[in-house]
């Protein structure tokens, strides 16, 4: 079933994986496969400006194989405006019906810093680019002979430096024509519960991202390295005090307490599992959500 036909409905899970670095698609879709139980998969779009598969590509394949509903990450990082309109259209004529609408980690940060970030508009305008083509123009106004009907997801940090600015956004984001939003990480119930009291008057539906943790190295370097994330010492210091062999359990358990309490106050979770552990995704999401 369509993601967007779900939304707000019942409790919506999807799961995010990265694009192989070759042309060989086997490994990706066998690994996907444990994940046949979630409404919808994510794919990145060369996430940290390293080169991968195409993301259209990977989301045709994977609605072709294993017959699940996908949301394909857009970033202005790469595309013109002409390129922009292009691809979206071309990725709907492939199936591809969602889009998560980002601005992009810049090329700086890659293996090519010398590539040139295009970056003609924010993850806003790209959220105004697919509310446009939805209603049936292109960005100038030329009509399209058949519009797409994209479902348009957008991200927001609950943990944000500066809260009132992030909802800000959010909400310039929801007039721009955005359908839902998708989390940064989040570990912390109080600091979920001060984001959603927030938010006032937006209403849409939000997915809570879930990161499972491996090893307190990994807890760490999200922690200290990894802008926009925070997680509780008191989560930090479980990861710290499990013996290495148990540490990737710990890091289930503490996502599973998480979600169990968080569930009852988003309209689903958007799972990001490290190191493409796609098993760790599907047994927190079944003893939590079960």
């Amino acid at each position: 079933m369509a993601l967007r036909d779900i939304l707000g409905s019942k409790f919506v899970t999807t799961v995010e994986i990265d694009p192989p670095r070759g042309v060989a698609i086997e490994k990706t879709l066998g690994k996907a496969a444990v994940l046949r139980g979630f409404d919808a998969i994510n794919i990145a779009d060369s996430p940290m400006a390293r080169v991968r598969m195409s993301p259209v590509a990977l989301a045709h394949l994977l609605r072709e194989c294993m017959g699940i509903d996908t949301i394909l990450h857009m970033t202005c990082r790469d595309r013109n405006l002409l390129s922009l309109q292009s691809d979206l259209l071309g990725a709907y004529a492939l199936g591809v019906q969602n889009v998560l609408a980002l601005t992009g980690d810049p090329v700086s940060v890659g293996d090519y810093p010398q590539a040139t970030g295009v970056f003609d508009v924010t993850s806003e305008g790209l959220v105004r680019i697919i509310s446009q083509l939805n209603s049936g123009t292109d960005l100038a106004g030329n009509p399209l002979s058949e519009p797409p009907k994209f479902g348009i997801g957008v991200a927001v940090n609950p943990a944000a430096d500066d809260l009132p600015k992030e909802i800000g956004r959010l909400q310039k984001k929801l007039e721009a024509g955005a359908h839902f939003a998708l989390t940064q990480p989040v570990y912390d119930l109080p600091l979920l519960e001060e984001f959603l009291g927030a938010l006032g008057g937006i209403e849409m539906p939000i997915l809570i991202g879930v990161l499972p943790l491996r090893s307190s190295k990994h807890a760490e370097f999200l922690h200290n390295e990894v802008p926009g994330i925070s997680i509780p010492e008191d989560v930090r210091r479980r990861m710290r005090e499990a013996p290495e062999q148990d540490a990737r359990a710990v890091g289930i358990e503490i996502a599973v307490q998480f979600l169990s309490a968080a569930k009852k106050l988003v309209a689903g979770a958007y799972f990001m599992p490290p190191f493409s552990d796609y098993e760790m995704a599907a047994e927190i999401a079944s003893r939590a959500l079960t």
